[in-house]
């Protein structure tokens, strides 16, 4: 089939040019201004933003285990809902895929139920403790992409040191959630005066950093592509940056909440406030977006991680750690960065879609051009609308950003030239 986008606002490489772009079957096979054929179908885009699809490294589906939560349809399409056309799905599901078996199980049932691109992490230990490491080579050869314990730092230096020793040598990226478990102390938010303030346990910017640390200094020795996941400190950054100074193979990625959000918003024991890593100080909040803006973090990740209602209720005490991203994140990022002169559409781009292809070597991902495959969002930059819970597609509804006014619609979502999400009224 071929379809014609006119009329198309499009973040290309060279910059942000009004041309026409042609999809034939899978790819795009031309962008050019006035293209004259006979495309069985013609979308005028009148001006609207398109941009190469979105991709997000770090979501999590829940599925299998705890599909109540969210599944890799509803994931999904809350992942074309927002502009992603490719996602890669954390593996802290039950039963976590740790073997050759479960992860041809998992890779197998997640392309064939997803609307979008979707690639599947291997954990790095058995049933994500920090003990037995698993088999890596098998699991590479069934279908995982790269490795983490997300949802649990590795807690022994041996292991992780071992880890990144084989992980190097199959040339696949480690994405390490950075906790050091001894110094949570069971807390449910940044250790400071708010935390006082509000009788709620403190967690230690030490759980994040010693570890980081830790780990900064086995990647130098072993020279693993070592992947940061949500950083939320300020010293975290400094660390990062000064490890890829000194030749370390270190990427990271900052989560929207982690940019926006910070522990004086919390006012009351509020449930959608609690997440994992915490939110901090608006000092750490400034770090995160300057190490951002001077190409430290090379990338924004959601950490999509939906919960049911009852999960979200009561005390931060006893609720769900998460916040669900997928549906919000362009338009909080576009309205708080881009509308605000903090930074300009390409480089919102460079960080949603074309440096996570780039870091982590998606091919065929990341740019509009012709002879790529036609993965590509439209975006209604010029009409505000309101966050609501009613318009989300993921069983989550988790986030605190419910009820803010923001810019940057998705209105069409095209996965290898396939549409997969399209705005009512939209031609």
């Amino acid at each position: 089939m071929r379809i014609l986008l006119k009329n198309a606002n499009a973040v290309l490489k060279e910059g942000t040019q009004l041309v026409d772009i042609l999809i034939e079957n899978t790819k795009i096979v031309k962008i050019d201004t006035n293209i004259e054929t006979n495309a069985e179908r013609v979308i005028d885009i009148e001006g609207q933003l398109v941009l190469p699809g979105l991709i997000d490294v770090h979501v999590h589906f829940r599925d299998p285990g705890q599909t109540q939560k969210e599944d890799v349809v509803t994931g999904s399409h809350a992942a074309a809902r927002g502009g992603y056309t490719t996602v890669w799905t954390m593996p802290n599901v039950d039963p976590v895929p740790d073997t050759a078996e479960k992860m041809k199980k998992m890779v197998e049932h997640n392309r064939s139920k997803s609307i979008v691109h979707i690639e599947q992490y291997g954990s790095i230990t058995k049933k994500r403790t920090s003990e037995e490491l698993v088999d890596f080579k098998a699991l590479k050869d069934a279908g995982a992409i790269a490795f983490s314990n997300d949802g649990n730092g590795i807690q022994t230096a041996e292991v992780m040191y071992e880890a990144m020793k084989q992980i190097k040598a199959l040339d696949l990226p480690l994405a390490a959630h950075v906790e050091d478990e001894s110094l949570m102390q069971h807390g449910v938010m940044n250790e400071g005066d708010t935390a006082k303030q509000l009788g709620l346990p403190g967690i230690s910017e030490l759980t994040e950093t010693a570890q980081l640390a830790r780990d900064l200094e086995i990647a130098r020795n072993t020279g693993v592509h070592y992947h940061v996941c949500h950083v939320s400190k300020a010293r975290s950054v400094e660390l990062i940056r000064r490890a890829q100074r000194d030749g370390v193979n270190v990427t990271a990625e900052v989560a929207p909440h982690h940019l926006f959000l910070d522990e004086t918003m919390i006012t009351m024991d509020n449930p959608m406030m609690k997440m994992n890593p915490p939110l901090r100080t608006l000092k750490d909040r400034q770090a995160l977006l300057s190490g951002l803006l001077d190409g430290t973090i090379g990338m924004i990740a959601t950490d999509h991680a939906p919960h049911t209602v009852e999960d979200k209720t009561g005390s931060m005490k006893t609720a769900a750690f998460g916040i669900t991203g997928l549906e919000t994140a362009f338009s909080l990022l576009y309205t708080k960065l881009v509308k605000s002169g903090i930074c300009t559409i390409e480089q919102l781009v460079q960080w949603m879609s074309s440096q996570p292809a780039q870091i982590f070597n998606i091919q065929h991902a990341g740019e509009l051009k012709s002879g790529e495959i036609a993965d590509l969002t439209v975006m209604n930059v010029d009409t505000q609308y309101k966050i609501e819970k009613k318009d989300f597609a993921s069983k989550g509804v988790n986030t605190p950003f419910v009820g803010q006014q923001v810019y940057g619609r998705t209105e069409l979502t095209m996965v290898a030239g396939k549409i997969v999400f399209q705005r009512k009224g939209q031609n």
